[in-house]
């Protein structure tokens, strides 16, 4: 299955690989050529393929529950303060999403969007503590009953794209797809001050199934 966010650079890709490959038809006594070029249509295919991949998921049920919003490994979890929604003291667990990970982001938790903004920036390796800061990014804000958690979609140094369909007064459901960050990026996830946290670092997550934190 491929992710509607993607449907752009992957029929655009899918041309490019198809005008390459019938080009090669044409390359009559270039043996060495020939191959290397249909080496690599097959690879840029099938690097595209699994890139824009969205396979479905099983969310864990559970009112309190906050749930990854990316595939990834965590690289960061440490106390910060976060003043934009959660207006407070909160732990921050960063995930960063390779090449290889699935790139679909999906909400934490259920509830209401109460805060989005988009923030043009540069394009720092997304692994390193300024991308945080200084990246194109967006910012997102959802509460309930039982807390608010406030998340960023952080483009890495490959990545040139968030895609956030969200927005502000939106009702939406834990687990369901809003987005994606195209070609390698991070996202990191707020949770306040007192929720325990699941995950540990070095660890594997997985978008719509991971539990990374749970509400008091």
């Amino acid at each position: 299955m491929i992710t509607e966010y993607g449907y752009d650079v992957f029929f655009a890709v899918t041309a490019f690989c198809l005008v390459l490959a019938f080009g090669s038809y044409f390359l009559i006594g270039q043996i060495v050529v020939k191959t290397v070029l249909i080496s690599f249509t097959i690879l840029l295919f099938i690097f595209t393929l699994n890139f824009f991949r969205d396979p479905e998921r099983i969310t864990p049920q559970g009112e309190r529950l906050v749930i990854s919003p990316a595939d990834g490994t965590v690289i960061k979890i440490e106390p910060a303060v976060e003043d934009k929604f959660i207006k407070g003291e909160a732990t921050m667990v960063c995930i960063f999403m390779s090449p290889v990970n699935v790139h679909v982001n999906r909400n934490p938790i259920s509830g209401t969007v109460g805060y989005y903004e988009y923030i043009k920036g540069e394009f720092f390796a997304a692994f390193e503590d300024k991308a945080s800061l200084k990246n194109e990014q967006t910012h997102i804000g959802i509460e309930n009953s039982h807390g608010r958690v406030f998340f960023k979609q952080i483009a890495g140094f490959i990545a040139r794209r968030i895609v956030a369909n969200i927005s502000v007064g939106d009702t939406v459901q834990t687990g369901k797809r809003f987005g994606m960050i195209k070609f390698g990026s991070r996202v990191d996830i707020y949770v306040p001050k007192g929720a325990e946290v699941k995950v540990a670092l070095n660890q594997k997550t997985v978008a719509g199934e991971t539990i990374i934190a749970e509400m008091k």
